[in-house]
């Protein structure tokens, strides 16, 4: 968890936020203060090795390949912070900002074409602009103590309040945090290719990172591969991974992953992904034929087994998908979709099934699950059906949060089945055979195979408690009268009556 003064950080960047608003919409305003952020943060990183290096006095300071040789970024001597703060209080501050990404991607070029470049626009408020950029010369974003990742937290609290304010439309780019973590919880990505086909702005690379950290594992020991079709989206992917030091291949621009798949050869060990639910026109009519329909052609209102089915096409013979998906895609029947589920199943792809709770995304109430497959099962023949739909906590009244206790329960249920010694536990979670779902028309809902939980017995006596609750429910009777007769009373003093 953050500790304070870590979170007062990230507030001081949304604040930065606020302070631009003004009259944009989130999304305009979004790619702003992104931007800052992330160019305040290579200046930072570029001045603390800047200064090392003239403290050792060799005369390489200004020496590209000494930053590049240790993943940060040049940043040229018209592009540094020191240039920008000079100039936040004069009218020309969103040229100069604009200036500064066009000569760091100059230099950069991992960053070619990324950049946000448009803060010299005319309804961007340039006193506002100055004032952000004061804010962010005051805060210092270098790496620092135990703390290293305090910068991309403040890029990642501000995707999820950006999200909350744009609403609806922020699913494409956020994926709340606790299901990405519940699906890299699951699957624990420590080595191989991670791909993700709809990544968004790279929350699933992120949280692999995360994992592997946590666990005293090597970053260096994954190789991340994702895309997106939306630019804006896209280049706030790029930016967010560069912040956290991963090296990605998210193509060589923003493309649909369906027809214009920008990594057609790869075989991935895990796919963790949050596609568009219930996706329609999707351009089944132009893909017909196509290699990745296995298990049947998706249907043309709704692209959920064809995201499933491009999944499955690019695992490796011993990968795993977790993925996101709207809970219609477990029992529905119509345009085909009821025979592709059947034939993944009946593959034994499927190793489990997680129904979430409600409440867990700023931008759509669909109810959701979490699909995990894998071609090397370790519990072929079974799926583990698993109930999260009463686990998470309100942390406002729109919003529910998966705890790390429910996260960590449902990660080690799975490594519990895995295992070979999960015990059911009605009313959670089931190790079912295939021909148990079978006998249930390959429908995946778990609340067919998990049951109710039992209520717990009080132990009291039925006669005592029927004793009890009967002698309360005459007292609330004889007080509801009472009531009912004084406002008749009150009613009647002011020339009312009750007929």
């Amino acid at each position: 968890m953050a500790n304070s003064a870590e979170i007062g950080f990230e507030r001081d960047i949304w604040k930065a936020a606020d302070l631009l608003r003004g009259n944009m919409d989130a999304s305009e305003y979004k790619s702003v203060v992104l931007g800052l952020i992330f160019l305040k943060y290579i200046s930072d990183r570029f001045e603390a090795k800047y200064h090392s290096l003239i403290d050792e006095g060799d005369g390489f300071e200004e020496d590209k390949d000494e930053y590049t040789s240790e993943n940060i970024f040049f940043v040229p001597k018209e592009a540094r912070w020191e240039t920008i703060s000079k100039s936040a209080h004069t009218p020309e501050i969103g040229t100069v900002i604009d200036e500064a990404m066009r000569l760091i991607e100059k230099e950069n070029t991992r960053l070619k074409g990324i950049l946000p470049k448009n803060f010299a626009r005319p309804e961007l408020d340039k006193r506002r602009l100055g004032d952000v950029v004061d804010l962010f010369t005051n805060i210092s974003m270098k790496e620092h103590g135990d703390s290293k990742d305090i910068l991309g937290r403040a890029y990642e609290y501000c995707l999820s309040k950006f999200a909350e304010a744009e609403g609806k439309l922020a699913g494409e780019f956020y994926t709340p945090a606790c299901i990405v973590r519940t699906l890299v919880e699951v699957l624990q990505p420590y080595k191989g290719r991670v791909y993700d086909p709809a990544c968004g702005s790279g929350g699933m690379f992120v949280q692999s990172a995360k994992f592997i950290e946590r666990h005293q594992g090597n970053i260096n020991n994954i190789s991340v591969f994702g895309q997106d079709s939306n630019p804006t989206t896209w280049k706030m992917a790029q930016m967010n991974l560069a912040i956290r030091g991963i090296e990605a291949d998210l193509g060589k621009f923003n493309a649909d992953t369906f027809f214009d798949d920008q990594h057609p050869t790869l075989k991935a060990d895990f796919v963790l992904a949050n596609p568009p639910f219930n996706m329609s026109d999707w351009g089944a009519d132009k893909l017909q034929d196509d290699a990745r329909w296995k298990y049947g052609i998706p249907p043309a209102g709704n692209a959920n087994f064809a995201w499933l089915q491009h999944m499955i096409y690019h695992l490796s013979p011993n990968g795993q998908i977790g993925m996101v998906l709207a809970n219609g895609s477990l029992s529905s029947q119509t345009g085909g979709e009821g025979t592709i589920r059947e034939n993944i199943i009946k593959a034994d792809l499927v190793e489990g099934i997680v129904a979430m709770p409600s409440q867990l995304f700023y931008t759509t109430g669909i109810p959701v699950s979490l699909w995990f497959l894998n071609r090397a099962k370790k519990q072929t023949g079974k799926i583990l059906f698993v109930d999260a739909r009463n686990m998470g906590t309100m942390v406002s009244r729109k919003l529910r949060e998966l705890t790390e206790d429910d996260i960590l329960k449902i990660a080690d249920t799975f490594n519990q089945f895995n295992n070979g010694t999960l015990e059911n536990e009605k009313g959670f979670c089931a190790a079912v055979s295939l021909d148990e779902v079978s006998k249930q028309d390959y429908i995946l809902t778990p609340g067919r195979y998990v049951g109710i939980a039992d209520t717990e017995d009080d132990g009291e006596p039925f006669e005592e408690k029927m004793e009890r609750l009967t002698t309360e429910l005459s007292g609330l009777f004889a007080q509801s009268h009472d009531l009912e007769e004084e406002i008749r009373k009150q009613l009647g003093s002011i020339g009312f009556r009750i007929k």
